[in-house]
């Protein structure tokens, strides 16, 4: 799964790598997490331009009757998600980018021990994961705007650490996969499968990083890793 990762690029490298006109305000993140505001990227329906708003991490079908299955819903399977029923509606009619430029996965090394790790591209730009978007309303008519990231089996690289890997998509992957004219899955499902691992570099980092309150570039400054404390049963 994809429960943290990073955007600390600035607004001006947003807007041009994402091809962005207006709209963009982000000051830099070192630990987001699930339920915070993230940031997205979606097609206009109309017109040719690409929308950039913040988003509630967990993705709340417009059905649902009450936002907590948001909390359950932070990523969504590429293999099932079309099938899914919290997840097919917003395959089909609401794909979106989330930008980032660094995510975390944690290996076990011990019975209670767990070691983070930042994953990110080789030469640590912005990239963007594939995500979906619902808008749920409320009892006072209000909606909720919110998402989860789509994620793959690893590449060779996530998998020394985890199972699973957010899906990264290519960059000449993104208009094909914000079309809105686009509904049937099948023509996007080649863009999510696991990024090329020879293009990521995965680096340890502190536990700092383990808790959401703790948001600063000291969550992603390598490490040297640690053997486990020996035990004497």
């Amino acid at each position: 799964m994809c429960g943290r990762y990073r955007l600390t690029a600035k607004e001006r490298y947003l807007r041009d790598h994402f091809g962005l006109d207006v709209g963009v305000q982000w000051s830099p993140r070192w630990n987001i997490a699930p339920t915070q505001m993230i940031p997205t990227i979606r097609q206009h329906p109309k017109e040719p331009i690409r929308i950039f708003s913040l988003m509630r991490w967990g993705l709340i079908p417009y059905w649902a009757k009450d936002p907590s299955i948001g909390l359950k819903t932070i990523n969504a399977m590429s293999e099932t998600a079309a099938v899914k029923p919290a997840f097919r509606d917003a395959f089909k009619y609401r794909r979106c980018l989330v930008p980032a430029d660094g995510f975390y996965e944690w290996a076990k090394i011990g019975p209670k021990q767990k070691q983070p790790y930042n994953f990110g591209t080789l030469d640590g730009s912005v990239f963007a994961f594939a995500g979906l978007w619902d808008r749920w309303r409320q009892p006072d008519n209000t909606f909720i705007e919110s998402c989860a990231i789509l994620t793959t089996p690893p590449n060779s690289l996530v998998a020394e650490v985890h199972d699973r890997m957010p899906a990264m998509l290519k960059e000449e992957d993104y208009d094909r996969w914000l079309d809105p004219g686009i509904t049937d899955p099948e023509q996007v499902a080649d863009c999510l499968r696991p990024f090329d691992s020879k293009l990521m570099k995965k680096y340890p980092v502190g536990n700092r990083v383990n808790r959401p309150e703790n948001d600063d570039q000291e969550c992603a400054q390598e490490v040297p890793i640690t053997a486990p404390a020996p035990t004497l049963f």
